[in-house]
This record gives C-alpha cells, sequence and structure tokens, in this order.
C-alpha cells in the first residue's frame, strides 16, 4: 500500500471512530461560545487631533504674532480659531514636552530637567513615571489610531540604545506609530533617524530636508489611516526639527529674507512691538522691556560682525517659515479629504521661548561656543550659514529680539520671554468665534485635559493597572465661547535650572540663577541668596515692573506659595549646575574596552567607553575584496566626531573632526589589498587637562601607515544626537564621502568582523 493509500484508510478510520462517538461526546461537551473580542471605539463622533510643536521660537517670532517670519498656515489655522496671548510652557525643551503629552507638572512625571542634564532627583531623573500616562496611551485604549512624527527627547539616556528598554520610546508611550529622532536636536539635511525603535536612515536623493519629510510621513500615515478605517478618529502628534539648532533650511527660503535684517535686533524688537500692538495680540498700554545689560547693542558691533550676524538671522527667519509651510501641507492634505471641519489643531508655536544658546557673536558651530572654544581664526563663512556644512545658531540677541516685548528668553524660567508662547487652537466644528484672540492664563499641561474634554473622555484614574497621578492642567474649552470668561488655571510654578517663578491670580514672583543661558557651565550658587522680583500681571503684560520693594508682604506670600507648590511637585530641593548628572544610570561607567559587531547601530556616544580627555584607540577587523569601499565605524557628525573608512579608491582612512575649528584626516598610502585586515586608530593625549591634543596613527595589520597632530581634541560628548554605527555613518557625515555615495556610505566589498574602542 502506498503512503498516501495508508493514510486514506487512516483517516477514514478516525471519521468513523468519531461518528460512533458523537452522540456521547454531544451529551457531555458543552457548545463552544463566540470568543469576546473586544475592541474599545471612540466616543461617537469624536474629532480628530493634530498636535502641532515647533522649537525654540519666541512670542514674537512668527508672523501670526507680529514677528518677521511669515507664517501663513498658522495665519490661516488663526482665521480659524483662537489665539491664545497668555500661555506658557517650561521654558525648556523636555519638561515641555512631558507637560504637554500628560497634562502634567513636568516634574510630578520625572522630567523637569532637560534630558541630557537630567540628574538623581526624583523630580529631574528623566525617568517617566507610569502613574503619569500620555495622552497618546489613553486616546489609544479609547479607540483612537496614534502616531507621533519628529522630535521626542522624553527617553533617558541610559534608555537609548538598541538594548533598550523600549517602554519610554515614543511606542512604549501610547503611540503605535513613530517616526523621527530622539535627542534633542538632528541634522536638518542629514538627521539621526528612527522608525518605531529601528535605526533607519532617511530616504536617499538630493533635495532632501527632515521637515518636508515628517510633514510627508504625516500625510502618508494620515491618508493610510482613512483608507483603512475611515470612521476611526487618530491623534497625530508633529514635533518638528525647527527651529532649534542646527538652524539649517534651503536655500531659496534663505534668499527671500536677503536684507531684511541689517537694521539690527534693537530696531527689529520696536518693529515687532509695533505689529504686536496693530495686531492686538498684546495690549495697547503694553510696555516694551530693555535689552539686558549682558547683550550689546546692535551699533557696538564691527561691520563685519553685523554682517555674519544678519545673515544669521535671515536664516533663522528662513528656517521658521519654512517650518511653517510643512505644517500647512499636512493641514491641506486633511482639507483634501474633508477630515479638516472635525480636526482639533493645536498649534503651540515654540516649547519654550526663542533660544539664547548661540551667544554673544551667534556661530556656525554652536555646541564649539557652548563649550567655550574661540572662533576659527578664519571667521565665520558666510556662504555655509544655514547650509549643511554648518551648525549654525542666531546670536542671543537675535533670540531676545524675537521674544518681544518680554524680557529674556529659553531656560530662563524667571522671566516671560522664556515661558510665554503663542498657542493657536482651530476646530472648525466646534468654535464659533474664528479668528478670537483669549487672554486667559493658559500652561502647556492644559492641553491634555483640553483634549480629553472636548473628545468626551474623563482622565482616568489608572492606566495599564497603575494607578495615576492628579492631572494638573485645566481644560481651556471653558474659553471657546466666552472671551471674558475668568481664567480657570490660577497657579503654576516654573523652575528651570535653579531659575524659577509663581504665577497666581495674576501675580508673578520670580528668582533669577546662576550664569546666561550661552554658558555651559553654569555658575552655581546658594539658591537662598537668589534675589526675588515681583510682578503684577493684570497691569504689567509685559513683566516690566518690579514691585519687591513696593509689596513686601505679597512678595513673602508668594515665596511660600511657590515652597508649597514645589514640594507637592517634586521641584525640591533647588539646585544648579553641581548636582547635573550625579547618580543616575551609566551604562559606560566601568567600560574599558568594548566590542561592537555588524549590525550595532544607534548606540549612544555615552553609551561607549569614555575617551574623552585622554588616550584611546580602535582597531577594526575586516574582509576586503578588489572592490571594498564604505564606512567600517563612525560616532559624530558634520559638527564633530570621527570615522573611520575605505574611500572610493579603496584607501583606508580616519577623519576626525574637532568642530570647525581642526579637521585631520589620515589615508594610507596605498589601496587596502584583498584579504583580512585589522586597522588601528591610536590617539595619544598630550593632555593634562581639558580638551588637549593629540598625536593620531593609522596603522594596517601592525604597521603604521599615517600619522597626524589634532591641536585639540573634543572635552566630552562629540554631539547631542548622533550615535555610534558599525558599517556605516548614520546621521550627518563626518567623513569626505564620495559626492555619489548614498546616505551613510555603507560598507560594501567585503565584512567588517569586530571593532573594539579601547581605552589606554
Amino acid at each position: 500500500m502506498t503512503p498516501s493509500r495508508r493514510f486514506l484508510v487512516s483517516a477514514s478510520a478516525v471519521v468513523l471512530t468519531l461518528a460512533a462517538f458523537g452522540p456521547a461526546l454531544a451529551q457531555t461537551t458543552p457548545a463552544a461560545q463566540p470568543a469576546a473580542i473586544v475592541q474599545k471605539a471612540a466616543p461617537k463622533g469624536a474629532p480628530n487631533i493634530l498636535l502641532v510643536l515647533l522649537d525654540d521660537v519666541g512670542f514674537g517670532a512668527a508672523s501670526t504674532f507680529g514677528g518677521p517670519a511669515q507664517t501663513p498656515a498658522l495665519d490661516a489655522l488663526a482665521r480659524d480659531g483662537l489665539r491664545y496671548n497668555r500661555f506658557h510652557t517650561t521654558a525648556i525643551c523636555s519638561p515641555t514636552r512631558a507637560s504637554l503629552l500628560t497634562g502634567r507638572n513636568p516634574h510630578a512625571t520625572g522630567i523637569g530637567a532637560v534630558m541630557n542634564l537630567a540628574d538623581s532627583r526624583p523630580g529631574y531623573s528623566g525617568y517617566h513615571g507610569k502613574d503619569t500616562a500620555t495622552l497618546a496611551e489613553v486616546l489609544r485604549e479609547n479607540g483612537y489610531s496614534t502616531a507621533a512624527f519628529g522630535k521626542w527627547h522624553q527617553t533617558p539616556d541610559w534608555e537609548l540604545t538598541p538594548a533598550g528598554p523600549f517602554d519610554r520610546w515614543p511606542t512604549g508611550e501610547g503611540f503605535e506609530t513613530f517616526y523621527g529622532f530622539i535627542g534633542g536636536e538632528t541634522s536638518q539635511f542629514e538627521p539621526t533617524l528612527f522608525e518605531g525603535t529601528k535605526p533607519v536612515l532617511r530616504p536617499p536623493g538630493p533635495g532632501y530636508h527632515l521637515s518636508e519629510d515628517l510633514a510627508q510621513h504625516s500625510i502618508d500615515w494620515l491618508r493610510s489611516q482613512h483608507s483603512v478605517a475611515p470612521d476611526k478618529p487618530f491623534f497625530l502628534y508633529l514635533a518638528t526639527g525647527g527651529i532649534h539648532a542646527p538652524i539649517q533650511v534651503p536655500q531659496d527660503w534663505i534668499e527671500r529674507y536677503r536684507g531684511k535684517f541689517d537694521g539690527g535686533w534693537d530696531k527689529l524688537r520696536e518693529d515687532i512691538f509695533a505689529r504686536e500692538k496693530r495686531l492686538g495680540v498684546i495690549p495697547k498700554d503694553a510696555k516694551l522691556t530693555p535689552r539686558p545689560a549682558e547683550l550689546p547693542a546692535w551699533d557696538s558691533l564691527t561691520p563685519e560682525q553685523k554682517k555674519v550676524s544678519a545673515r544669521l538671522m535671515e536664516s533663522y527667519a528662513a528656517f521658521l517659515a519654512h517650518t511653517d509651510a510643512q505644517v500647512g501641507k499636512v493641514v491641506q492634505a486633511l482639507k483634501d479629504s474633508g477630515q479638516y471641519d472635525n480636526t482639533v489643531v493645536v498649534y503651540v508655536v515654540g516649547d519654550n521661548g526663542a533660544s539664547l544658546e548661540g551667544g554673544l557673536r551667534g556661530s556656525n558651530s554652536y555646541l564649539r561656543q557652548l563649550i567655550g572654544f574661540p572662533d576659527p581664526p578664519g571667521g565665520t563663512k558666510l556662504e555655509e550659514i544655514g547650509t549643511e556644512k554648518a551648525y549654525s545658531h542666531v546670536n542671543a540677541a537675535w533670540a531676545w529680539a524675537t521674544n518681544a516685548p518680554f524680557p529674556w528668553g529659553k531656560t530662563m524660567a524667571a522671566h516671560l520671554g522664556g515661558v510665554r508662547n503663542p498657542l493657536v487652537i482651530s476646530w472648525p466644528a466646534g468654535i464659533r468665534d474664528k479668528g478670537g484672540l483669549r487672554t486667559q492664563f493658559g500652561h502647556v499641561n492644559d492641553i491634555a485635559p483640553t483634549l480629553l474634554d472636548i473628545v468626551g473622555i474623563p482622565a482616568p484614574d489608572t492606566v495599564n493597572g497603575v494607578a495615576q497621578k492628579r492631572v494638573d492642567g485645566v481644560s481651556l474649552r471653558y474659553s471657546f465661547d466666552a472671551p471674558a470668561a475668568p481664567e480657570r488655571h490660577d497657579t503654576q510654578y516654573f523652575e528651570v535650572f535653579g531659575r524659577r517663578a509663581i504665577y497666581h491670580d495674576g501675580w508673578f514672583a520670580s528668582a533669577n540663577h546662576g550664569a546666561p543661558p550661552w554658558q555651559l557651565s553654569l555658575v552655581d550658587s546658594d539658591p537662598a541668596q537668589d534675589k526675588w522680583e515681583l510682578y503684577d500681571l493684570r497691569t504689567d503684560f509685559s513683566q516690566s515692573t518690579d514691585l519687591a520693594a513696593k509689596q513686601p508682604a505679597k512678595l513673602e506670600e508668594l515665596k511660600q506659595l511657590f515652597q508649597r507648590e514645589a514640594q507637592a511637585n517634586q521641584v525640591l530641593p533647588i539646585a544648579g549646575a553641581k548636582i547635573f548628572n550625579r547618580g543616575l544610570p551609566d551604562p559606560a561607567a566601568s567600560l574599558k574596552r568594548a566590542t561592537y559587531y555588524p549590525g550595532a547601530l544607534g548606540v549612544p556616544e555615552t553609551a561607549l567607553p569614555k575617551v574623552a580627555n585622554r588616550s584611546w584607540g580602535i582597531s577594526a577587523k575586516l574582509r576586503a575584496t578588489p572592490t571594498a569601499q564604505g564606512v567600517v565605524a563612525a560616532v559624530g557628525g558634520n559638527s564633530a566626531g570621527w570615522s573611520l573608512y575605505l574611500d572610493a579608491e579603496h584607501h583606508a582612512v580616519f577623519r576626525y573632526k574637532a568642530y570647525d575649528l581642526q579637521t585631520l584626516e589620515l589615508r594610507t598610502p596605498t589601496p587596502l589589498p584583498p584579504g583580512e585586515h585589522r586597522l588601528d586608530i591610536d590617539l595619544a593625549y598630550a593632555g593634562p587637562g581639558f580638551a588637549g591634543g593629540a598625536k593620531v596613527t593609522l596603522g594596517v595589520d601592525g604597521q603604521v601607515q599615517a600619522e597626524g597632530q589634532l591641536g585639540l581634541t573634543a572635552p566630552n560628548l562629540f554631539t547631542i544626537d548622533e550615535t555610534f554605527d558599525v558599517g556605516l555613518d548614520r546621521g550627518s557625515p563626518v567623513g569626505a564621502y564620495p559626492a555619489d555615495a548614498a546616505p551613510g556610505y555603507a560598507y560594501t566589498g567585503g565584512d567588517i568582523v569586530q571593532v573594539d574602542i579601547v581605552q589606554k
């Protein structure tokens, strides 16, 4: 009998046996019940949500609020909805985002400091507790599709490696889809991107810009959702890299602003102030606060300094205009699909005031400037400002000018220039007073409760089995149809780097702390010695008149209120620079030597052996064919970093870039022959101390092939967002790769066995 025949006989026997016992089985086995499949639907008629967050934009930068950058998308949304001129952020990036997405005060979430400068205090650790769930998680559990595109900056440094854990990445915080960058900044032309938790390269081809890519990904996702589930509402969070440094924007956008800022920052601030009054976004009796003594007058600059500074501001305004145009594309896609009328668009114009971190001179390498290195001997190259070749940032005085009429800017939580940002909310189906202005006090923690109120979902007591902390924000929906309604958010504290303030019933008490923001090493002092100021914002819109001497009792009352709020929200103890980065997990704390294999991508610098201000080396084993070329390993980017690679002629090359001050390139005199090889890089630190130079050698199979001298080396991390990668150079390029190379210049024509990084 053939196997198939035996099977047929056996199968027939089984069928006969089952038939014989069928009645008995029917009497003893209960009937199967349908599986309980539960997929919770959103409330009927629930609107879609588009939440837009820009980066480092001052109150008076966008044309909608009197600024020089033309923002027609924001203008159109304002005409369809409401403008808020007393809306506040936290004065710095990560805390604002934590507060925005949870509805809580930032320190209560564990993210009271920017992620790169977290410390072990519970309110500053950067470790987002699950007792303050995100809006995305709540909406996802209530029938919404959720996606985030752009900047995240909410994951602690020690959880950024490819080993995770990933529950504090966007896809672990309620977003079903994520495409963007995880850290605080990235190149706009060659970004360091992730899709979900996977490191990816930007799409190939010329003319790429990140803001355009994020907009297109948003549109593609919207179309996909509408095609497959047209009745399911969505929550789309679009957080652009613009206009955080590096200021990088297509050249044709820069040309639109040529010559617009030759009059300088003092004149620009006065012009913005006048337009703000004409538009009615500030009261007619508001005062323009004076330029701080730490910032220079425009007329004190040399002609060359004015030329460089004006060009920086041209790029800055262009970047904001270009960013707004991309938001406009997403809004247009909603209109084209018929979804716009029932979409709540919340457009937060900046996660803090304009950034002062560009320093007094501005820079084409702002990280170099923050560290304290001098300008390059040849000065700033005008033709590189705003391009992929530079890591540009405007002068602090330009930022101050665009924060008009308020004093100071980003990180200055004691000043409205740091915490007052424009807000526009549009919802054609739900807002009747189109084009209206609202003056009630609002805070970034109000956005989540506002959206839950609109949708009709109460803030949950538990999420995924975890009891939730109270929601600190207040829904702004009460203001939609009542422009004169009394404000409901009557108390709010602010704190960044020890700079702090308290708002209560129209009064604002504040205490500055530390050095100006463009000094990376903040001068620390006893917070108890800080001088407090007092302002009555009911009659003093711009924080112009200190009343501390006249009303000491009111000031003392508010100081005590700040202490109570600080105690309740994990703000205490107040501290400055001395406590930064103390007591947190460090994946590289005892790492003297590490071996990396092909597939090691997206490794943050913080997870590598610490090599700054010391001798160290690289050893790479590889196999090469006659066509071998591409990156063996690289870290950092166009601003600063190193890359070991084979060029198009198959020579081994090591390139080390120390910002725009020095670039050292070592190259073997002959091509690498086919076969197995070991490439060795040795950096003998010249030290001692900070950023000393090094003698550098490039060896092949134990023989030195090239050597050179670095006058200085990076004193800490090369960059904020670029990563270490084996087999390609993700993000902006460190090496001088072939002009026709695809993004990343991946290693081809052979195999990489391993790459070792060794402290010496």
